[in-house]
């Protein structure tokens, strides 16, 4: 599924764009999360608020308030460099401002469907070429698209009220989830993640040091290996630093 936000200040037009999604799905069977923005404003509160959550940006130039290119400059600037954007706007004059937030389309209106399916289509190209180097988590209130990178570990958290509760922790979050931990272990496996104890499952990226039957990753966080597992984690540590290197 791709999470696809629509930013227009024109109602008609956020219709009309999430129209052109779900007739895309229906003939392609991508499967598309929709969300609409009446306003960059609101775009940049969700950013501010919920954080990274979206693939593809479909925003309007020209909006009342803040139009496109600066919203997409404000979320560029929080370090958001993945998600895709495409523009749609009247005026071909602003396609040279809009390089400056790297942008993958500009669409002209009005926007011929045809035309816009195609581009949508290379864009979920893109997304299933990076080999899904992303995670979408969820929680009772939110939804996290988490880049593989960004997380330190993954760790299994006893609680009275919460089933399977996990949490993802990044060097600036720890985000709350639910689900089998052993699931995460064979699905990251070939991305860098490695299992070290019942509970945990680290990002051999983010590793420090290791220090006894502990491993201490880059955020200075201890973690225990399993007593079984010290010198498997340690070898797979080893191969993972010779494979980057060469």
């Amino acid at each position: 599924m791709f999470n696809v936000a629509i930013c227009d200040d024109e109602e008609k037009q956020r219709e009309q764009v999430k129209t052109m999604l779900i007739s895309l799905s229906l003939k392609t069977n991508i499967d598309f999360q929709i969300t609409l923005f009446a306003s960059g404003e609101q775009l940049v509160s969700h950013y501010n608020n919920v954080g990274d959550t979206f693939h593809v940006l479909i925003m309007d130039v020209e909006m009342s308030g803040m139009n496109g290119i600066q919203t997409a400059k404000q979320i560029r600037n929080m370090k958001h460099l993945d998600v895709q954007i495409m523009f749609l706007t009247s005026y071909p004059e602003y396609m040279v401002e809009s390089f400056d937030v790297v942008t993958f389309q500009y669409l002209i209106k009005p926007i011929q469907p045809h035309i816009f399916e195609e581009k949508m289509i290379k864009l979920c190209q893109y997304f299933k070429a990076m080999d899904k180097k992303y995670v979408l988590i969820k929680s009772d209130y939110e939804e996290i698209l988490l880049k593989y990178d960004d997380i330190f570990w993954i760790e299994v958290v006893k609680s009275l009220t919460i089933k399977n509760k996990l949490n993802f922790v990044t060097k600036e979050n720890t985000h709350e989830s639910k689900g089998i931990l052993s699931s995460y272990a064979a699905a990251l496996k070939d991305h860098g993640f490695l299992q070290i104890h019942r509970s945990i499952i680290i990002n051999l990226l983010h590793v420090q040091k290791f220090s006894g039957a502990q491993v201490v990753m880059l955020n200075g966080t201890e973690l225990p290996i399993g007593r079984s597992k010290v010198k498997e984690v340690k070898d797979a540590y080893t191969k993972f630093m010779i494979m980057r290197i060469q």
